[in-house]
């Protein structure tokens, strides 16, 4: 049962996003170009692109897989290795669609005459590495990849593959509500050799989202939802250290209603109503943290086309300086410290491509002293009279809490507490 929950909430930001939210859009390739490039507008996308396309730059999509011959994206996927694999009978074809809709997000370049239809992405030069280390619910298999042990791992996994085939970038626009070990030590692996991780802050909000979009789970006691302006849970991989965990707004930059809030939120991106390519030709529109993240991740691979091998520190902080709709005390934990400004963000970077990230401090070989080192000067106790004081100070305590129930009398029911508590 502890595996399948773990699996299952791997899921959960997929599920959200792919299952309810993503409708098939019915539009011709020129009206998807029309759609697609508002929401570039908003985030001063087009501009950007006066700077960097992301020529190369890699970017790891670890998701569902990604259709390589979807005419906005061919040419620019490698496919690296299904860790799904096994998890559904031979022969079944894998979905790919939530997976293809945050490539082209990224990375879309369109096609036709001059590439002037279709779906164009944030960073439309750049190369993708599709990883499928996850099965999207309505596929054969989905049970078994949520039950099995061996399953486990695939993000994980995913993570350290994409870092050793030369990724710059890793989109994560998928998330579960607890961390684990494994992807901990995977991101640190990421960020260590300079992968810039950007991931989904999660769509637990449990505000009534827009597009029929619910959270992993409805509003129930020790779930993540909140009140409005509440903390809901946090999402890993997108909580760890060193990861740019991604919120979702609206057209107008306002906190979209199923994104999560909590501290670990770093920035936001627009995730209601955005188009993208699907498998086989199609065009989907749905809402969640997953679109924002893919926005960003092109943002991020903007930068590293810009300047390469930029520490991920450096550019996190350049999209964190530059944002747009900054929140009144400059940061708050729905949209983080506002909405990613794609120009602005390639300025801020321009700034830091100096920046030194090694250490400041002496070198190895010496030292703050120039006396000769002393012996460190150890003092024993008395293991008889260490062990007096702890029992003096026991009883001191026991003491005080007494004294504190006979004053205030016995305790009272607080009642259904708002904390998150975990069994």
């Amino acid at each position: 049962m502890a595996v399948l929950r773990r699996a299952a909430a791997a899921l959960a930001a997929l599920s959200a996003f792919a299952a309810p939210a993503l409708m098939p859009a019915a539009a011709r390739a020129d009206q998807v170009r029309d759609a697609v490039m508002p929401v570039l507008e908003s985030m001063n996308v087009p501009r950007a692109w006066t700077m960097s396309k992301g020529r190369g730059v890699t970017v790891a999509v670890l998701d569902s897989g990604v259709d390589a011959d979807q005419a906005d994206l061919a040419g620019s996927v490698t496919a690296g290795p299904d860790l799904t694999r096994g998890a559904g009978p031979a022969g079944a074809r894998p979905k790919r669609l939530h997976g293809t809709n945050m490539a082209s997000i990224i990375a879309g370049h369109g096609h036709g005459p001059g590439n002037a239809l279709g779906m164009i992405g944030v960073a439309p030069e750049a190369r993708l590495l599709s990883l499928r280390v996850i099965l999207e619910r309505d596929e054969q298999g989905f049970a078994e990849f949520t039950g099995a042990e061996r399953f486990a791992g695939t993000i994980a996994d995913g993570i350290r593959y994409a870092v050793d085939h030369g990724a710059d970038v890793i989109n994560l626009s998928l998330g579960r509500s607890y961390p684990t070990p494994r992807e901990r030590e995977a991101v640190a692996y990421a960020i260590r050799h300079n992968a810039v991780v950007v991931a989904a802050a999660g769509n637990g909000g449990n505000e009534g989202a827009p597009g029929g979009v619910r959270g992993p789970s409805k509003r129930r006691r020790g779930s993540g939802g909140a009140a409005a302006g509440g903390h809901t849970e946090y999402s890993y991989p997108a909580s760890f250290p060193g990861v740019i965990s991604v919120a979702a707004v609206d057209a107008a930059g306002r906190h979209a209603g199923f994104s999560n809030r909590n501290s670990g939120v770093v920035v936001s991106a627009p995730g209601v109503q955005i188009i993208g390519a699907g498998p086989d030709g199609g065009y989907w529109i749905g809402d969640g943290t997953s679109p924002a993240t893919a926005f960003v991740s092109g943002v991020a691979a903007l930068i590293r086309s810009r300047h390469p091998g930029m520490a991920p520190a450096l550019v996190s902080q350049a999209i964190v300086e530059s944002t747009r709709n900054r929140p009144e005390r400059g940061y708050n934990r729905a949209v983080g410290f506002g909405r990613v400004d794609a120009a602005a963000a390639l300025a801020a970077s321009d700034g830091l491509a100096g920046a030194r990230m090694s250490a400041a401090g002496l070198p190895g070989d010496r030292r703050f002293a120039d006396e000769p080192v002393r012996p460190v000067q150890v003092v024993h106790r008395s293991g008889a009279l260490v062990l007096t004081y702890a029992v003096v100070c026991a009883l001191a305590l026991f003491g005080m809490a007494g004294a504190a129930v006979f004053l205030r009398g016995a305790p009272h029911d607080p009642g259904e507490s708002g904390d998150v508590v975990r069994t």
